[in-house]
């Protein structure tokens, strides 16, 4: 037995010495990958990689347009459409950053007038924000006390958009800009330019966005994210640079440095064989043993990442489920319990904690657990709740998720006795948030996600009330360039389902469908209720849709709950006019969900009544409905 050990370590190093003695390959000399290895330092800012360049690193370490430049060298300041920010903090485990304009904190009354715009194809506002606009050089006649400032020999002036005061005319003012602030923390003027400063300050939050699905497959390759001349993403290795991983050698080398190669491994490839072939020869009986029980437990298993291979690369990790048993302390604290199984609440060895939904028997051989896992896994934005891991192992399924402190929307909604109720600014800050992920889904992958089931319970709140789609379990994965898709069965939950996806006649299915529920929930978060209300006192108010249009149409009170100011009442009209133009019959009746934040957004005066519904969702039972 000795002799055998002294054996099997001699072969070991020999392995070694050959592997280790090696020619250098060339690539381990590339320029772009020990220069784009270096992170981005500057002030507080440490530690950034891609998608950020700047300084030391150059264009081709990040991308397009996350250029940061160290200024004075105390702090980092990133240009977005012409207009300079200060980087107060970046996260780069939820791709968050917090901005601050940079000529306001320099002055409150800066040299030029730039609105604040974010480019939307890399940055979405992350917490809940509202603007601030600034007029100046007014007329000493305007006058509002607590919002008047001096700059130069003139006046200015600036309005939250929550405030109530009598309306004021700015007309005679010579220019004025938005700023977006943190909700929470700005609590109105009151406090005069002591109070903008503060807001100023502060800055607010955004998500940015850039090739994530590429960048993993990049680095687990063992590459560098970065991007070419032609502002395209590229992969940059050891020995040379790859358009998508690192198992792509992109420079030729001499026919020398191969052949030295080519000798060296196989040398080392031999006492590699060589050893493990000895090693099976010993453990023989036990792993006889052990591959009988794998080759029973993986049918399932080839299945399921088979289909997540297909829709694209596996960017979320696998557990086993005695992890998940522990990160749950065996499944101590319920957070909620469905038709799919229960969510239990839980904690990475980070110490992060973690919601994770264990679902029952799958139907269609675990299809709807794969739908889950392929589709969401493709996602990053800050409106679509990010999958952290998963389990599968045997019949045992659990999906691992980031934790919502305030649970689902359906709570604040249906229950007036839920402390704290939303105020109506917070309830039309999260249809926006929704509808930016729905755009996102829609528009914003690489392939583009059909959720069908969007409702109050799929939409989790963070600790900032900030709104995140969730249960991809009935989605379906389509490309961009298919404006209809496909379908064998209806899917979806009563109430939600657009009139096409259970009977063909009305129109194909497409995102137009998703549209269709999105406005049947907004119209649920005005009502405070469900739509189809059977305990209602009167026959007409059993459907909310077509009672709430004939009152808005005769223009009675809607006696709303929670309307106290104009402000709200207009909050309150503008969601109801976009909710029935989203439950219109026809599919080519509805907007696009771009449309639907265009209205939101904009003036309740561009928006006009739209026709009535002619019929609601599906009234029976759907053989693929969703159980929650």
């Amino acid at each position: 037995m000795e002799n055998t050990h002294l054996f099997l370590s001699s072969i070991i190093i020999i392995s070694s010495f050959l592997l280790t003695n090696l020619p250098p390959s060339h690539g381990r000399d590339d320029e772009l990958y020990t220069v784009c290895n270096r992170p981005f330092q500057c002030g507080n800012i440490t530690n950034m990689l891609y998608p950020f360049y700047g300084n030391d690193r150059p264009r081709d370490c990040g991308s397009s347009v996350f250029e940061l430049d160290c200024k004075d060298n105390q702090y980092p300041v990133i240009e977005i459409n012409s207009l300079q920010y200060r980087v107060l903090k970046i996260n780069n485990q939820n791709y968050t950053m917090t901005l601050a304009r940079e000529d306001l904190l320099e002055s409150t009354c800066p040299t030029s007038f730039l609105q604040t715009r974010m480019n939307t194809s890399y940055f979405e506002y992350a917490t809940p924000v509202r603007n601030l606009t600034i007029y100046y050089g007014c007329p000493p006649g305007i006058i509002h006390p607590g919002n008047n400032f001096t700059c130069g020999d003139g006046t200015a002036y600036f309005k939250d958009e929550a405030q109530n005061f009598p309306p004021i005319n700015f007309s005679g003012c010579n220019n004025s800009i938005e700023v977006p602030v943190i909700v929470n923390p700005f609590n109105g003027p009151q406090g005069g330019i002591d109070a903008l400063e503060r807001a100023l300050n502060r800055g607010f939050d955004v998500q940015y966005t850039a090739d994530w699905t590429n960048c993993s497959v990049c680095r687990g390759s063992g590459g560098l994210c970065g991007m070419d001349s032609a502002y395209q993403f590229s992969c940059h290795c050891h020995n040379g640079t790859s358009p998508s991983s690192c198992q792509v050698q992109v420079h030729k080398k001499s026919w020398a440095i191969k052949t030295k190669i080519i000798v060296g491994s196989t040398a080392a490839g031999a006492g590699a064989l060589l050893t493990y072939i000895i090693i099976c020869c010993f453990r023989l009986k036990r792993s006889t043993n052990i591959l009988a029980k794998f080759g029973k437990l993986t049918k399932n298993e080839k299945d399921i990442e088979a289909f997540i291979r297909k829709h694209g690369p596996l960017t979320v990790k696998r557990y086993k489920f005695s992890e998940v048993k522990k990160m749950t302390n065996s499944f101590k604290v319920e957070l909620g319990e469905g038709g799919y199984g229960g969510v239990y609440k839980g904690k990475l060895l980070t110490g992060s904690p973690v919601a994770v939904k264990v679902l029952k028997s799958s139907k269609g051989n675990g299809e709807d657990f794969t739908n889950e896992v392929a589709s969401i896994s493709r996602t990053s934005h800050v409106n679509v709740v990010t999958l952290l891991g998963f389990c599968f192992e045997d019949n045992r399924k659990a999906l691992i998720y980031e934790y919502m402190p305030n649970g689902s929307l359906e709570k604040f909604i249906y229950n007036k006795t839920t402390s704290p109720t939303l105020s109506w600014e917070n309830l039309h800050q999260i249809a926006i948030g929704i509808a930016r992920g729905l755009e996102y889904l829609h528009r914003g992958c690489n392939t583009r996600i059909l959720h069908f089931d969007i409702k109050p319970h799929n939409i989790l709140l963070d600790e900032n009330y900030c709104p995140k789609i969730s249960d991809f379990g009935l989605a379906k994965l389509c490309t961009r360039k298919d404006s209809i898709i496909s379908m064998q069965d209806a899917r979806g939950t009563i109430g939600y389902v657009a009139p096409e996806v259970w009977n063909r006649n009305f129109g194909g299915v497409s995102h137009k469908s998703d549209v269709y529920s999105y406005g049947m929930m907004i119209l649920e978060m005005v009502g405070g209720r469900k739509n189809i209300y059977v305990d209602a006192s009167h026959t007409s108010e059993i459907y909310f849709p077509h009672w709430v249009y004939k009152n808005l149409e005769q223009g009675n009170n809607l006696g709303l709950h929670g309307v106290v100011s104009t402000l709200d009442n207009e909050i309150a009209r503008k969601m109801i006019l976009v909710g029935l133009r989203c439950i219109q019959t026809i599919p080519s009746d509805r907007p696009a969900i771009s449309g639907v934040i265009e209205m939101l957004e904009g003036k309740i005066e561009s928006l006009q009544m739209p026709p009535m519904p002619i019929l609601s969702s599906a009234a029976r039972s759907l053989p693929d409905s969703s159980a929650t």
